[in-house]
């Protein structure tokens, strides 16, 4: 097999949660330009169909669909909705999930301080119910139809650098002045995902359901000055990446091209841990 091939998604439909957002849009792009359908999963009814509806102007196969990867509800009925219209489910992208931004509209509508003293109960349960028990409920779903086709599959949960090590709470001021902290729940849940990975990876063994992370460094989106440049000085490539720079890891997992890789992390983060 060529090794172009090895990247071909034709035939194959993809899951990907999250994807209106930053990265989840490009995750889209990405798998639909590699001939896969596409299901754009997302709480956010109007982001959805923007980018469900710009891959179907591009003349790519794209559904969107309103989702509360909270409510098993919710996702029951987005999952039998892509089968009824796709037929089937060989990809899932994990990558919804409550992230706390330190960008130009943050900084407008004020930044939460995320203190670990006085973090409040109630947003710690909202994350943990979004970024880990929404990648349960979404998982468990799409991955019976898998079962269903003969054991095979690619899932791809999304991770981040937070979750391999504790944030450079640095990052977050300016002029002297502490502006935010990253907050708690970010670094647990990631490092949550990874558990979750390697447990399914290790679960599925005897299939062809192969699991792996992707760990992207932090993706410029109209940050606040300050916040890149102190960024930037952590990593060895000097800056922060392209929101394009994270599709090449992602179809890479999602594809042939990465067939004996299960239970694995692929960190894309302009070497921020590499020192």
């Amino acid at each position: 097999m060529r090794i172009q091939d090895k990247f071909d998604l034709k035939g194959r439909a993809a899951v990907i949660t999250g994807g209106g957002g930053l990265l989840g849009a490009e995750f889209c792009k990405a798998l639909a330009e590699a001939g896969a359908s596409v299901a754009v999963v997302d709480i956010n009814s109007a982001a959805g169909s923007r980018v469900s509806g710009e891959l179907l102007q591009e003349g790519y196969r794209a559904k969107a669909l309103t989702c509360d990867i909270r409510d098993a509800s919710s996702v029951a009925e987005a999952v039998n909705a892509i089968l009824a219209d796709f037929g089937r489910i060989d990809i899932l992208v994990n990558s919804a999930a409550l992230d706390p931004k330190f960008d130009a509209a943050a900084l407008e509508t004020g930044i939460a301080p995320g203190s670990f003293e006085d973090y409040p109960l109630e947003q710690w349960n909202a994350a943990l119910q979004v970024n880990l028990t929404g990648t349960f409920l979404m998982t468990q779903a799409c991955v019976k139809p898998m079962l269903e086709q003969g054991g095979r599959g690619s899932i791809v949960n999304i991770c981040s650098t937070y979750g391999l090590k504790g944030p450079d709470q640095r990052l977050y001021v300016k002029d002297g002045k502490r502006v935010a902290f990253k907050p708690v729940y970010y670094t647990v849940t990631k490092a949550g995902i990874l558990g979750f990975t390697k447990y399914l990876a290790a679960y599925y063994a005897g299939t062809e359901i192969r699991v792996n992370a992707l760990t992207p460094g932090g993706v410029f989106n109209d940050h606040e000055e300050s916040f890149v440049r102190n960024y930037s000085a952590r990593t060895i490539l000097g800056r922060m990446a392209r929101v394009d720079e994270m599709s090449g890891g992602l179809l890479f997992l999602a594809s042939d091209a990465s067939s004996y890789m299960t239970g694995a992390n692929l960190v894309v983060d302009g070497g921020w841990t590499a020192w």
